[in-house]
């Protein structure tokens, strides 16, 4: 194994969604995040982003029914990464440093944060009476616990700075010193994984703990059912005075896109996650109802598995990209809420590329000469894997079928129930994949990391796509300060990805929320989550 295979072996970014982000500059203070020049985000595909907009005198009390099309089935921020279990337990806990709507980098339970001059230490002083929801006093001791769990545990988002020590300098004052820079670090602290939770977990098992967490979030678990719905009360001791607004927040398993536009039109919710795009305008145009949006840190992507005895080979994932009309697809299915993908990076992240990348387009007399160079000039008969209950990703399905049939790829579509679907991936047990890539943390790496090294948690997002020269730039990238030398490792980095398409990325989609008309104070953020402590529902 090569030295840099080594070091990279524990990097991870995701997500969750993922998971998915701008950029810390070494030797700053403050929030730390932002990118220089051409390196820095652009807009999302909408005009502008849409929230909700807050009451000059909220509402307060009452119950807020948010529909989501999966269970949560687990609370352990260490161990989880899919969007199902991170949107809960960032209601939770919470983390020294946060993300805003704009994925710039906040204090969050630290109210000041400093980076020394060397990238090496960083030092966090938490907010004054800080409390987890039990009434307990939150000290830079939880921190150190909290954060020493991460490091043992690991887990699909691990903390992957080579961190030498994380140490409470006083009751207030939590320092973390690393053993070399690692330019993503403030804003991987923002991801849900490294929230904060009571030393040595209160007292109680670690089983327990989990079963009934505690932490400094908004909310509180109530009732959980692992395969159905869960049930939140308000935390008496937030440390947002006077939040949350409503007493109690229901996530209610609505697992088909059909029934959670019904539920939300009928009042049944109050919101419902990942709107399906093709219901966005009548939402919009709703008397009742409204979609809040917000550029994502998500790419639409079709993978390929490289172990399969077909897309092993760089020319026939090559002949598939150029007989897929992206362009065509994106505008036929998202109707006006996404931007057709030319990187791997979302138009919302620095160093994205779209503009300088060239990616493999529409071309089928070069599909057709591409697939000619592979070992399977005439075509041959393969399958494509796809979640059932998502009708925007079964239509993706049918167009990459026609497309594929246009050079002799036969495309059988196999649609799985959920849960099957994300059993079959994580088994590496598909030919070709449609799922999407998404940031946890507003950092490049953070999809890179997660997409790119084949020996991190997910072999290269379950695609086993191995490239040692992408993974020494991937590594270049992580300890390289923000400025035009990290934008040209990215930018070699995704050129490469670009000619070699381990994955096709097909289209960045806006985060659509629907809500009905009555909602305020909800704010979408662009790894796909809401912040609701602000949320109220008009009388």
């Amino acid at each position: 194994m090569s030295n840099f295979k080594k070091a990279l072996r524990k990097s991870v970014g995701l997500g969750t969604l993922a998971v998915l982000f701008l950029v810390l500059l070494a030797g700053c203070s403050g929030s730390g995040n932002k990118a220089n020049s051409a390196n820095t985000a652009q807009e999302s595909a909408s005009p502008a982003p849409v929230q909700s907009a807050a009451a000059a005198e909220p509402a307060t009390g009452g119950t807020f029914v948010y529909g989501r099309p999966a269970a949560v089935t687990s609370f352990d921020l260490h161990n989880e990464i899919t969007s199902n279990n991170a949107f809960a337990i960032d209601k939770v806990f919470e983390s020294l440093v946060a993300f805003d709507s704009k994925g710039e980098i906040v204090d969050w339970l630290a109210k000041s944060h400093s980076i020394g001059e060397d990238g090496l230490t960083y030092t966090f002083v938490l907010r004054d009476g800080l409390k987890f929801s039990n009434g307990t006093e939150v000290t830079a001791e939880d921190a150190v616990f909290s954060l020493n769990r991460h490091l043992k545990v690991g887990g699909p988002l691990e903390i992957s700075a080579k961190v030498d020590t994380v140490k409470a300098q006083d009751k207030q004052t939590l320092v973390i010193t690393l053993k070399e820079p690692y330019t993503p670090f403030i804003s991987e602290l923002s991801n849900f994984s490294n929230g904060i939770l009571p030393n040595n977990f209160g007292g109680v098992t670690e089983a327990e703990f989990f079963k009934k967490p505690v932490g400094t979030g908004p909310f509180v678990v109530e009732s959980w059912d692992p395969a159905g719905d869960l049930t939140f009360t308000k935390n008496p001791n937030y440390w947002q005075e006077g939040k949350p607004y409503i007493d109690k927040l229901v996530y209610k398993l609505i697992e088909d896109d059909s029934q959670a536009i019904n539920q939300l039109k009928a009042g049944e919710v109050n919101a419902i996650e990942s709107l399906a795009l093709q219901n966005a305008n009548e939402i919009k145009n709703g008397t009742d109802t409204a979609v809040l949006t917000n550029g994502s840190w998500v790419t639409e992507q079709l993978f390929f598995n490289t172990l399969d005895e077909h897309f092993k080979d760089v020319h026939v994932r090559r002949a598939l990209a150029l007989a897929l009309d992206r362009d065509g697809l994106t505008k036929a299915l998202t109707f006006g809420y996404a931007q057709t993908a030319n990187s791997l990076l979302p138009t919302t992240i620095p160093y994205n590329g779209n503009d300088t990348i060239k990616p493999l387009n529409f071309n089928v007399d070069e599909a057709k000469a591409e697939l000619a160079k592979s070992p399977f000039p005439d075509g041959f008969s393969t399958k494509l894997l796809v979640a059932s209950g998502n009708s925007t990703r079964a239509q993706e399905a049918q167009i990459i079928q026609a497309a594929g049939q246009t050079i002799g790829i036969k495309i059988e579509i196999e649609s799985v129930e959920l849960a099957a679907f994300r059993e079959r991936f994580f088994a590496y047990d598909f030919a070709a994949m449609l799922n999407s890539g998404q940031a946890d943390s507003p950092e490049a790496n953070s999809i890179l990391a997660f997409q790119t090294d084949p020996e991190g948690f997910s072999k290269s997002y379950w695609t086993h796509y191995t490239n040692d020269e992408v993974t020494k730039l991937l590594y270049e990238g992580q300890k390289t300060a923000d400025g035009d030398g990290r934008a040209e490792i990215y930018s070699k980095l995704l050129q490469t990805l670009a000619d070699e398409v381990p994955y096709i990325p097909l289209y960045y989609p806006d985060i659509l929320i629907g809500a009905r008309s009555s909602v305020q104070g909800l704010t979408v953020l662009p790894n796909g989550s809401v912040r609701l402590e602000a949320v109220s529902i008009s009388k």
